[in-house]
């Protein structure tokens, strides 16, 4: 049995709900990853009596296919796709018999509206939290469009093919045989990337706003919702609707929900935003602002879209190291999600820079993969809470150094190792290796902002109210001088600033 005793459960309700009869066309080895895969298979074929399994050979073994009776659906896993992608293999059950998927019908009516041929192929670890939105996108495209065809692959059962395409940072998307994109992309990106997605020109036709909110993650979303409820014309546009929480794992500290994940908070937050009068404008990215009779922000794509009151909450982002080989080995050997990316690098030898509490929890994970870890903290000690401190120095594959300034990372065609210099000494060091995880912090996002508004080290500053030193204009969130940045207070200075905004909109 490969599915635990309530995981089944679970499943069976779920199987319930197939509409039509579905074929999982099956190509194995004798290899253990196979055995597991004809067990998950002939176990799912015990549990509905819609569900067949026949053999056949498909372009990788172990893999297995999942169809309608006759029909080559285009929906293949290679590889086993529990842990986080068992989900992925639920609603392709689904999705395949007949059930509609769960998106927009402006989304649908663009995906069935592409021709040519388009075969995508995502390398996928189990463990990475990101890697199912991207398999769940491209699965409801090839469902939903017979020109359409992706497969899962798992990059720990494809080792070699992996590493022959470089694949060092999950998930990685292949568009017929070529790179098409790393990391974590949604559908509606994948479509504007395709060149189908929704035209953006009508943005500069908008009427003006009451409220506009630019950045879509907990205070932006917070704001909008807050604003939203006084009544008042309001539009939030985001880059990526979620904002940094869709790249966070485990969320244990938002107050009266004791455990989520990252992307099921953003999806709430999403559909709580959708609940009100709000026109959403995803996927656009801010590139200025200008304060006239009307705050004027114009987007990257030159839309213009105006508002008597502006909130800023673009966040903030991963902190580069700033060496050189940073940039040009970014998903070859750099990576910054040790959850993701780190099943890629087993049994190698690889790099932690920094020293706080995601630093050393980076290490520690990792310690349990790869073959050894070198931790590089800048400072004389390490910044990590006593507890992760303890921890990392009791496990055997770890060395720890500090005080010490990393100053490139090499390679040829992906990494091969990090140069460093013992600020005490002067002394210069190498150290061979194969990845480099970067745990430093995270930066603003308010570059595009320029000298608008009063900043200090990148982040706005804001006063009780939310209000910065423009008279209108407002900022919530990461992207301020906020002392602490925590999802919960994200969302009620998104909150504050909202109820700021009415305040100036009343009196003005």
């Amino acid at each position: 049995m490969v599915l635990e005793a309530d995981i089944k459960n679970q499943l069976n309700q779920y199987l319930q709900l197939l509409e039509n009869d579905i074929v999982l066309k099956v190509s194995a080895g004798s290899d253990k990853v196979s055995t597991d895969m004809l067990a998950l298979t002939e176990e799912l074929a015990s549990m509905s009596p819609k569900i067949t399994v026949e053999d056949a050979t498909l372009n990788r073994t172990p893999s297995f296919s999942v169809n309608r009776t006759g029909e080559d659906t285009g929906v293949t896993f290679a590889g086993v796709p529990l842990g986080h992608e068992f989900t992925s293999l639920v609603l392709a059950l689904l999705q395949v018999s007949g059930r509609a998927p769960k998106v927009d019908q402006n989304l649908i009516d663009q995906i069935k509206g592409i021709s040519g041929e388009y075969h995508f192929e995502t390398y996928v670890s189990l463990t990475c939290h990101n890697c199912p939105d991207v398999v769940q996108a491209l699965n409801v495209m090839s469902v939903l469009n017979p020109n359409i065809t992706h497969t899962m692959i798992d990059g720990a059962a494809f080792k070699e093919e992996a590493e022959s395409k470089n694949v060092m940072a999950v998930p990685s998307v292949f568009l017929n045989g070529e790179f098409f994109n790393g990391g974590r992309i949604s559908l509606e990106e994948i479509l504007a990337k395709m060149g189908s997605g929704s035209d953006s020109s009508e943005l500069s036709d908008k009427d003006p706003y009451d409220v506009l909110v630019v950045g879509g993650g907990p205070s932006g979303a917070s704001a909008a919702i807050y604003a939203a409820r006084k009544g008042i014309r309001t539009g939030i546009v985001a880059e990526r609707f979620g904002g940094q929480i869709l790249d966070t794992l485990s969320i244990e500290n938002f107050i009266s929900v004791k455990a989520t994940e990252g992307p099921k908070l953003a999806a709430s937050l999403e559909e709580h935003v959708k609940d009100y009068d709000i026109d959403i404008m995803n996927l656009q990215r801010a590139a200025g602002i200008k304060k006239k009779d009307l705050f004027e922000v114009e987007l990257e794509n030159g839309a213009v879209l105006k508002s008597k009151s502006v909130i800023v909450s673009t966040g903030a982002r991963w902190r580069n190291v700033g060496v050189p080989g940073e940039q040009e080995f970014k998903n070859k050997g750099v990576a910054y999600c040790p959850h993701c990316d780190g099943p890629l690098f087993e049994g190698k030898d690889v790099a932690v820079i920094g020293g706080g509490n995601s630093g050393i929890e980076a290490a520690i994970d990792l310690a349990g993969i790869v073959k050894h870890v070198t931790v590089l903290e800048f400072m004389p000690e390490l910044k990590a809470d006593d507890v992760l401190q303890k921890r990392l120095y009791s496990l055997p594959n770890v060395t720890v150094l500090k005080n010490v300034q990393t100053k490139e990372i090499t390679g040829i065609d992906k990494v091969n190792g990090i140069s460093y210099v013992d600020r005490a000494t002067g002394e210069e060091g190498h150290i061979e290796l194969q990845g480099v995880f970067v745990q430093i912090g995270l930066v603003p996002n308010t570059e595009w902002l320029g000298d608008t508004v009063e900043r200090e080290r990148g982040e706005i500053v804001v006063d009780k109210r939310g209000a910065t030193n423009v008279p209108g204009l407002f900022a919530a969130g990461d992207c301020t001088n906020s002392p602490y940045k925590q999802i919960i207070i994200s969302m009620g200075s998104g909150a504050t600033a909202a109820l700021g905004a009415f305040d100036y909109l009343i009196r003005n």
